[in-house]
């Protein structure tokens, strides 16, 4: 739970696919046993659809996706600005390699983050799919270094950034 709270903290979003194993098989951190290779695959798939490697892979949106599966989900050094402040995608790897099934979960479900983070997707995503993603993450093993902190809007981050505009006064 610790690990969970700091990772929010810290403006940790998608939390995904953070973590784990070299082999074929990925543990599912219960010790119930193994994630099989289908689910591995869906979970292959649904990074790349609902947009996880996107922020969380460096250089996989400008590329059109064209960067290695080793280098998938290792968070980035790219910042997101805006009256929030300052966020970096974090390295989903490091991060669930931490946790296990069931923190994943209980995570993805009650996470609240800054933008650009779409965490309300992720707080609706069914079970069998957070499940997915968590394996196939586990599967690709940990990798990369942590993103950079988030810096409070009164600070200056260092580039690259996106400046997101402020929304309207209403």
């Amino acid at each position: 739970m610790e690990c969970i709270r700091r990772a929010v903290a810290a403006g940790w979003m998608v939390a995904l696919g953070m973590i784990c194993a070299g082999s074929a098989q990925a543990e599912t951190g219960q010790g119930s046993g193994k994630a099989d290779m289908a689910q591995i695959q869906r979970g292959r798939y649904l990074s790349r659809i609902a947009g996880c490697n996107d922020c969380h892979t460096p250089g996989y949106l400008m590329s059109a996706g064209k960067v290695a599966e080793k280098d998938w989900l290792t968070g980035d050094h790219f910042g997101w600005r805006g009256p929030w402040g300052i966020t970096y995608a974090p390295n989903l790897r490091l991060l669930m390699a931490s946790l296990s099934e069931a923190q994943w979960l209980e995570m993805a479900r009650g996470l609240k983050s800054r933008p650009p983070m779409p965490w309300f997707t992720l707080n609706e995503m069914q079970e069998d799919d957070l499940k997915a993603l968590y394996h196939f993450v586990r599967y690709l093993g940990p990798a990369g270094e942590p993103a950079p902190a988030f810096v409070p809007p009164e600070q200056e981050p260092k580039p690259p950034y996106a400046l997101f505009p402020s929304p309207p006064a209403k």
